[in-house]
């Protein structure tokens, strides 16, 4: 069991396979891009699989896939079929933006991956488009439909963007009043790859909620794990349900139970904090296994209490792109 200096136990680990995506999303990086990593950098699928298993081992029972854009990896589904054979792990998800995932989720259903997160901050497709710098809206959407369809676990992930989506909130809630789906509104934060900077945020969460509530006076709120970051709530007579995650506020940081590790083998501990350590290396050396738990003990052992202390000690992880750190 992994537990960190604040007496927290970590059984959720975000594992980013790639930091490459196929959108050019304009909260998350430049329009020209990043500086990709080059693939000899990347953990191989072998060793995703190989970390996978000592993290079970040492009582992690969630695995989220994450990127950059999972899918791009051509050899995913062969990470997905080991993460499958792995008795103790009782959640297996993903995060995606659904462009790719159309062909792979008859056999996402098969082994049990039923845990889809869609990132998708516009249900209008020029508001889309505008975003995301690609014109992908009908892709995305029919695999959204088609996943919420199929029975999927689907949470639409809609980033809050001032003068960009907001008026987008309440048409995208609608989705809520016909179909069994979750959408969570996100305050925007500031991992952009350096495309802008901010302090502060006007559509926190409080707002969206405020906004929510003029439509909808009568929602109410729902029991929610102590270990969620989203706050959930219910529209009476609609389907599904709606959530914020208050990612800039940082309300849920007490009790973190997560730990990232980025494809090129970083160890995250807090968002706001730098790396703890890298870890690629030492799963390719001798004596691997050992190695690699010793250093996750290590990292977890001086995690800050949150991410307000470890903005305060850690001077420009700001820099980073959200899909060079895992979502």
């Amino acid at each position: 069991m992994l537990i960190d200096n604040h007496n927290r136990e970590i059984n959720y680990v975000r594992l980013a396979v790639t930091d490459r995506c196929n959108l050019r999303c304009n909260y998350c990086m430049p329009a020209e891009g990043i500086n990709f990593v080059k693939n000899d950098k990347l953990f191989t699928i072998d060793e995703l699989s190989r970390l996978s298993e000592i993290l079970v081992s040492q009582g992690v029972d969630k695995i989220r896939i994450t990127g950059g854009e999972p899918f791009v990896r051509k050899d995913l589904m062969v990470l997905f079929r080991k993460l499958s054979s792995l008795k103790k792990l009782n959640d297996i998800s993903v995060t995606t933006n659904a462009t790719l995932i159309g062909p792979y989720i008859d056999e996402l259903k098969e082994l049990g991956v039923r845990n889809i997160n869609v990132s998708m901050d516009a249900i209008n497709r020029e508001t889309f488009e505008r975003i995301t710098r690609r014109n992908q809206y009908d892709t995305v959407y029919n695999n959204m439909v088609r996943l919420i369809t199929e029975g999927f676990n689907v949470r639409i992930n809609f980033i809050a963007l001032e003068g960009q989506n907001t008026e987008d909130i309440l048409p995208m809630l609608e989705l809520t009043k016909h179909y069994n789906v979750s959408v969570r509104f996100l305050e925007e934060m500031p991992f952009n790859g350096g495309s802008k900077k901010f302090q502060s945020i006007t559509w926190d969460y409080k707002r969206i909620l405020d906004y929510i509530k003029e439509k909808h006076p009568d929602y109410y709120k729902l029991e929610s794990p102590k270990t969620s970051t989203s706050m959930n709530y219910k529209i009476p007579g609609f389907k599904g349900t709606f959530g914020v995650i208050p990612s800039f506020s940082r309300t849920f940081c007490g009790t973190c139970n997560r730990l990232r590790i980025s494809a090129t083998g970083d160890v995250i501990t807090c968002l706001y904090a730098k790396p703890s350590m890298n870890i690629r290396d030492i799963l390719r050396s001798n004596d691997s296994e050992v190695k690699v738990i010793e250093q996750i003990l290590k990292a977890i052992g001086s995690r800050a209490k949150t991410g307000f202390e470890a903005q305060q000690k850690y001077q420009g992880v700001f820099d980073n792109s959200m899909t060079s750190i895992g979502g």
